[in-house]
């Protein structure tokens, strides 16, 4: 699989694009302030950067999804977090342009999950809650990899900011190969990543998984992770901090027994 993930940078960067090095509206959810440097300008015009309470998106009005989520994952706010009931409020973006944005018919019987990227799990309050529902917040996702193994990975995030003080957190689609699909107007996204920066160990490192009923995933540095998505992450990073591998817990699968409404409301 990973030699295929390889042929697909080109196609990764050429749908990455648009954001520069500034700090944008939202500093405070990247590491020091900075966004990750898109180099292809080719659909710049399509990028909208939009911040929330807790988190921050650079939203793509060609693929209708989120390239990443920003968020700045504080011990406080997780413990918070812990005790929200979850209050499902999916509903489209109404700050970006309807021929841009993704909507809730896009999803209906799909047979995807609309897929948090930063996760509802994450957030402190009902105003947090509700923005982490926006579709703007989303991607298309394998409902059995949102339900498991991603639960996983979401879960052990939680556990080391908890453990850490705080991390810095990016999460994202990868567009890779030559096989994408859409559902409605919006685009599946092959791959999802998500990156950890520990401000404490100065070390961080990358869950890739294909989006797919998979239970395999890859650990790997922010260096390599990079050079397969064809993005900057994390531009304030050295080099060395880049290839400073963090510790990856591992993940167990999230086998969490739920109402069937639930498990529609999901999809």
């Amino acid at each position: 699989m990973f030699h295929q993930i390889l042929a697909g940078v080109t196609l990764a960067a050429a749908l990455l694009c648009g954001a520069d090095a500034r700090a944008g509206a939202c500093p405070r959810h990247y590491v020091d302030g900075r966004l990750p440097e898109i180099r292809n300008p080719a659909l710049s015009v399509a990028t909208r950067e939009l911040c929330y309470g807790v988190f921050g998106v650079m939203h793509s009005g060609v693929t209708r999804t989120a390239l990443w989520s920003a968020e700045h994952l504080r011990a406080d706010n997780v413990a918070a977090a812990s005790d929200q009931s979850r209050t499902n409020s999916f509903h489209a973006e109404p700050r970006l342009p309807r021929a841009q944005r993704a909507e809730l018919s896009d999803y209906a019987l799909s047979g995807f999950d609309r897929g948090h990227l930063a996760p509802n799990g994450n957030m402190p309050d009902r105003r947090s809650q509700r923005e982490s529902f926006s579709l703007a917040n989303m991607v298309p996702q394998d409902a059995q990899n949102n339900r498991h193994v991603w639960s996983g990975i979401e879960h052990v995030v939680r556990k080391m900011a908890a453990r850490e003080g705080a991390l810095y957190v990016l999460t994202g689609p990868a567009f890779l190969g030559a096989s994408l699909r859409k559902v409605g107007n919006v685009l599946v996204p092959s791959h999802l990543y998500k990156v950890v920066w520990s401000p404490r160990q100065k070390a961080g490192g990358a869950w890739l998984i294909e989006n797919a009923p998979t239970t395999h995933y890859r650990t790997i540095s922010i260096a390599q992770l990079e050079k397969i998505v064809g993005i900057d992450l994390m531009p304030s990073l050295s080099a060395r901090e880049k290839a400073a591998m963090l510790q990856l817990p591992h993940v167990r699968q999230r086998k969490q027994k739920r109402p069937k409404r639930y498990q529609e409301e999901l999809s």
